[in-house]
């Protein structure tokens, strides 16, 4: 029986990062993945697939919207081979999953293809081609999530669908019925929106992007309006049924007034569920929340000593740069070091167009804690970047303790939102203010600007260009 002092379940963001960080720090790693290929959910069938979709349709969007205003003429009609827009996506995943094989082999991690279940808290029976057990030391369950559904929602994978299945659809819905405003749903919707779909939006909450300071949910509610989706909020969806090639889906409206609302496609994305499913936890004694989730402490252990968990498997958002961060760090605890996480600054992105970040706290949550904030906003189409490229929809706000002017939280929508996040992540891990970022220079012209700006009408209200 193979021995090592680590053995990771699960090899997505979470996984893979925490096996690399591990084998760099000196462990013997195992990595066990139930799938053929690594990278989990993220990389297979998530975070990458989705972001190759949303380019090649944006490509589609600006070629058949905007090119001729940029003076580009292209003969004939523009058509969507959807078959290669497919095949170029799978192709984007092959790549980067293969890339994680090479890392796995370059770090010298044992990998195992088969179902990991505990036989106890030390042994591992891997369940592949042929049945396998492991020793370890240490475990780290990186098992990540599964789309949610409704009860009485019966997927059939072919008209009632995940994103899994929407990543691969061979024919470009008519009317696709989104269940759930949130950020898989609509990230999923505008895909199929700019290849030519009509997309209705149903969400149970008052507002789409529900999680998100409600700015943001407004703007983007305005800007996606203007993309002609039709948003239905404050639904609650009580039946999908499905006839023939038809999904007929039935809501109750804030008024309890009947909806019924034809497609012929239903994509439903209603969440995430924490995955635990064969990983027999109970042989180990960890325990489960009344959420399904692993319970863990503040260093992300389990009941189990030697046992933790990372992820979407655990408290908190699920997103893959918080599972990488929680790879790194339960990977140096073990190692003896002391690392950290604050959890207040792991940025949440809306990968639309235009993009949607947030990091911090909301508007809605300082008013809950009563901090005497301020806020300095500033448009986008204020930019001499943004008309140049056309990119007039979006703000950036930055919200300010008011004594003291150290930043409490930043939100943005706007083209290239998700990259620019990164320098109010920067900004407020080393506790800057308002007045800090509004003197730092930015290069003209820039999306960036409207950072500095934002920052310098939270100072004083004294924006430049506006």
């Amino acid at each position: 029986m193979n021995s090592y002092d680590v053995a990771i379940i699960g090899s997505g963001p979470g996984g893979y990062v925490a096996a690399i960080r591990c084998a760099q720090l000196g462990m013997k790693t195992a990595i066990i993945e139930k799938y053929s290929t690594l990278g989990g959910t993220c990389l297979n069938v998530g975070c990458i697939p989705s972001k190759a979709l949303l380019d090649s349709s944006h490509h589609y969007e600006d070629a058949v919207k905007h090119f001729e205003e940029h003076g580009i003429d292209i003969p004939g009609d523009i058509k969507v081979n959807l078959k290669q827009m497919i095949a170029r996506k799978q192709s984007v995943v092959d790549q980067t999953t293969g890339g994680i094989d090479f890392l796995m082999k370059k770090n010298k991690i044992d990998v195992y293809e088969g179902l990991g279940s505990f036989k106890d808290a030390t042994h591992i029976t891997i369940k592949g081609k042929e049945t396998t057990e492991i020793e370890a030391k240490n475990i780290i369950i990186a098992t990540g999530s599964k789309p949610s559904s409704l009860p009485f929602i019966t997927l059939d994978k072919e008209r009632v669908i995940t994103s899994t299945e929407a990543l691969k659809l061979t024919e470009i819905p008519k009317h696709l019925v989104v269940i759930g405003g949130g950020v898989i749903g609509l990230e999923l919707g505008q895909v199929y929106k700019r290849l030519g779909s009509e997309v209705t939006v149903v969400e149970y909450m008052d507002r789409i992007i529900p999680t998100m300071d409600s700015g943001l949910s407004k703007e983007l509610n305005k800007v996606l309006k203007k993309q002609k989706f039709t948003i239905n909020t404050s639904h609650k969806v009580k039946s999908v049924e499905r006839k023939g090639k038809e999904v007929i889906v039935k809501a109750d409206n804030k008024k309890g007034e009947e909806v019924i609302i034809k497609g012929d496609y239903c994509l439903v994305s209603v969440g995430r569920r924490p995955y635990t499913d064969g990983l027999n936890v109970e042989a180990a004694g960890v325990k489960l929340t009344d959420r399904g989730q692993i319970e863990v402490n503040d260093h992300l252990q389990t009941n189990v000593k030697n046992i933790y968990a990372i992820g979407d498997v655990v408290k908190g958002a699920m997103l893959a740069h918080k599972a990488e961060e929680e790879g790194v760090f339960v990977a140096e605890i073990l190692a003896g070091q002391k690392p950290h996480i604050d959890y207040n600054l792991i940025p949440g992105v809306v990968y639309t167009w235009p993009e949607v970040a947030s990091v911090g706290k909301t508007e809605e949550q300082l008013q809950e804690e009563k901090v005497d904030y301020k806020v300095g906003q500033f448009p986008m189409r204020a930019l001499g970047r943004s008309r140049a490229s056309m990119d007039l929809d979006g703000f950036v706000k930055i919200l300010a303790d008011k004594k003291t002017d150290e930043i409490l939280g930043v939100h943005m929508v706007g083209a290239r939102a998700a990259d620019m996040i990164a320098e109010a992540v920067v900004a407020m891990e080393f506790r800057a203010s308002a007045e800090d970022v509004s003197r730092m220079s930015h290069a003209h012209p820039t999306f960036t600007e409207a950072i500095k700006e934002a920052a310098l009408a939270a100072t004083e209200d004294r924006a430049l260009h506006i």
